[in-house]
């Protein structure tokens, strides 16, 4: 039966402002050149997801065509297809990410692309179980890219920005869990505060909860992303003009962060995988981690050294890595990215 053909959404003016109208952008496949033109000029096109440090690594990982590695964060499957590239048809990917949307968007775009089951095995589970994806499997290779992607970002029904307003959840996986509209509703003043503290190290930390608090106090609620932006605001009115505008959006994106890393379990989950992680790699086996902020760094940080004076690991990362000026510019969320790895004894 023929298709019945779509005609694209309509938009006023002469280039798109929603999400849901930038039909280039959200069907890259369709429209290419228009894509690279959006990304040389440093910005992510809407509904995609740049991948980040590609070539360092894949000179880290050392992936080679025969071994069996893990993703395991598969998000736009962007560096999955640079390991499936190094892997020439041998050997097998595995693959994991908690969100059923853009996972089986991925999974499609994927196996459209010529990797199917033979060679990659997508599971939606959280990478916390790595040591259930393959049981009596051992990698090669293990990459976590610890990064909100970008089309999860983009997409304001997922409510991670404060840029436009959609409903304040932040979960990576919505049909489980509660939302961080229902999170703030179970958290007291105190709680509010250290949550800040720990997940962003959010300097007004006191300030905000203690407004966040003040509208619950008179019977309100904050269910969108722009109500939060706006208590968010409030809070700050006492800074001057000057400084006032920078520090709010600082301020908006760290409390954001904080509230979806509690959400999401986010550290909890790290913890586990950072212990499991030597029990599912081959003597000489390679991990590499990518972090986005100073709480994250710090737990792959610690677990790698702790892991290398026990002699579980026979080398790790000295230093961390950081994607290049021009990554940057062409990709400016690649800027707080940071790179970790080690080495199986």
């Amino acid at each position: 039966m023929e298709q019945e053909h779509k005609r694209r959404v309509r938009y006023k003016g002469t280039h798109p402002r929603n999400f849901r109208e930038k039909y280039k952008e959200l069907y890259p496949e369709k429209y290419q050149a228009d894509v690279e033109k959006i990304i040389q000029s440093g910005k992510t096109p809407a509904g995609t997801h740049i991948p980040i440090m590609v070539d360092e690594i894949l000179e880290v990982l050392d992936v080679r065509p025969g071994q069996v590695g893990y993703d395991a964060t598969l998000g736009y499957g962007g560096h999955t297809r640079k390991m499936l590239e190094k892997l020439e048809g041998q050997g097998h990917l595995y693959a994991t990410d908690v969100d059923p949307i853009e996972s089986e968007k991925t999974r499609k775009r994927l196996e459209a692309a010529g990797y199917g089951p033979d060679i990659l095995t997508i599971r939606r589970m959280n990478f916390a179980d790595l040591d259930q994806v393959a049981p009596g499997v051992q990698f090669d290779f293990v990459l976590a890219d610890l990064g909100v992607s970008s089309m999860q970002i983009d997409n304001p029904e997922r409510g991670f920005t404060f840029k436009y307003d959609g409903p304040l959840d932040l979960r990576l996986d919505p049909t489980s869990g509660v939302s961080a509209s229902e999170r703030l509703r179970e958290l007291d003043e105190e709680e509010l505060t250290a949550m800040l503290v720990e997940n962003s190290d959010e300097p007004y930390a006191d300030c905000i909860a203690r407004a966040i608090m003040q509208v619950y106090q008179r019977g309100g609620s904050v269910d969108t992303t722009k109500q939060l932006a706006a208590i968010i605001e409030n809070a700050l009115s006492f800074l001057s003009p000057a400084e006032r505008k920078e520090e709010v959006k600082k301020s908006c994106q760290r409390t954001f962060q904080a509230l979806r890393i509690d959400v999401n379990s986010e550290f909890e989950a790290l913890y586990a995988f950072l212990e499991k992680l030597p029990g599912v790699l081959k003597s000489g086996g390679r991990a590499a981690i990518l972090t986005f902020h100073s709480g994250e760094d710090r737990l792959v940080k610690k677990a790698f050294k702790q892991h290398l004076k026990e002699g579980v690991y026979s080398a790790i990362s000295d230093e961390v890595t950081r994607p290049s000026a021009e990554e940057c510019f062409r990709n400016p969320r690649a800027r707080s990215t940071k790179l970790r790895w080690a080495i199986r004894t």
